[in-house]
């Protein structure tokens, strides 16, 4: 196991693009095997004749990476190594049952139940710091002032989930302020100059950076446990606090207003079209166009305000002209809105934010009777 890890970390793209192949043609089931398993077990369903079934209809490579799992460190080296199948799958969608495969097990091997969570302070080892820096993908991290900025004041919050089998590589992060009353804007929460405030007077945490930390993990999701798992845990900690949200970003905004031929001047109700869009805009399949609004209102949250010059950055004012929004964790109402959410798509808004949404669509009416 040791010397196929080694080998592998030596191949260049086309020798992994080469051995990712033999793995998803040479080692894939065999058609055959599994339509005669499951005949027989049609015919005679015993515990051995479905033993044969599973056996068969279990690709060979599965046993490949559980048995190349358990030289040590290999957990992750095959997180890397899924990270490097992830950049070839959409030129060669033959490699996407192996991709399957691997996001089968690793999904099972960073199972909930395995995952820790560890606050990150300034404190925290420098080799756990540098990795925050370096994963931080909502709000960069500039240098370590910054960072310092961020985890050290009494009002300033950092959780991580790790493996114990990754114990120095965060899986993924959440950056939290306690604050007096809900934000709504990002600047003020990381201004150089800002005075800090006794954790005692802070009545509300707020979750304004998530960020996933590997690649080779996507589509396998603790964002959800981690919000909960840190709400739960603030809340015993600190029972002065009682409102929990985020200040989340507005990706798909911008994108959203080009697609549909709007104009956003000066004159533009820019809240009122961000909530319109949270609220209305949805894709194919029925769920939110954004995916950060995805992302929360699947966990239970609900569009609670929206703010508009909340993130004056360059990427904040490309992506939503520098709207942002606060998504709430209401822990009476977050099992009612997933199941709401989840069964009929219901998108769980304030009425301020319904309002909104109304006023968007009449604004978004009006403007293309004008263009007619």
């Amino acid at each position: 196991g040791q010397r196929i890890l080694e080998r592998y970390d030596a191949l260049d793209t086309a020798g992994k693009r080469a051995f990712f192949r033999h793995l998803a043609v040479d080692m894939n089931i065999d058609p055959d095997a599994v339509r005669a398993a499951l005949s027989a077990y049609e015919a005679a369903p015993t515990k051995q004749s479905y033993r044969a079934f599973m056996t068969a209809s279990e690709p060979p490579r599965q046993e490949f990476f559980r048995r190349l799992n358990r030289v040590p460190g290999a957990t992750e080296r095959i997180v890397d190594m899924r990270a490097d199948l992830l950049g070839m799958v959409h030129d060669e969608p033959a490699l996407a049952a192996l991709d399957l495969d691997l996001r089968h097990l690793l999904s099972s091997w960073f199972n909930q139940g395995f995952l820790v969570l560890r606050p990150i302070s300034w404190q925290s080892p420098a080799l756990v710091l540098e990795k925050i820096i370096a994963y931080e993908a909502v709000h960069e991290i500039e240098s370590w002032g910054d960072l310092r900025r961020r985890v050290e004041p009494a009002d300033r919050r950092c959780f991580a989930f790790f493996h114990p089998a990754m114990p120095d590589e965060p899986l993924i992060f959440v950056e939290v302020a306690l604050t007096k009353g809900v934000p709504g804007a990002v600047q003020d929460l990381l201004s150089e100059d800002r005075e800090a405030m006794m954790e005692e007077e802070a009545d509300t945490a707020v979750f304004y950076s998530i960020s996933n930390c590997q690649a080779g993990l996507a589509g396998i999701s603790f964002g959800n446990s981690l919000i909960k798992q840190v709400v739960a845990d603030l809340s015993l900690a600190m029972p002065g606090l009682k409102t929990f949200v985020t200040l989340s970003p507005i990706p798909g905004l911008a994108r959203w207003v080009a697609s549909e031929k709007l104009v956003v001047d000066d004159d533009t109700d820019l809240r009122a079209l961000a909530a319109h869009y949270l609220v209305a805009a949805k894709r194919g399949d029925g769920l939110p166009l954004d995916p950060v609004a995805r992302f929360h209102l699947g966990n239970g949250a609900q569009v609670h305000a929206v703010h508009a010059g909340a993130d004056l950055s360059d990427k904040g004012q490309a992506q939503a002209y520098g709207a942002m929004v606060n998504y709430l964790y209401d822990l009476r109402r977050v099992s009612q809105n997933h199941e709401g959410f989840a069964a009929e798509g219901k998108i769980a808004a304030s009425s301020e934010v319904r309002a909104l949404s109304a006023a968007g669509l009449k604004s978004i009416r009006n403007s293309s009777q004008d263009i007619t």
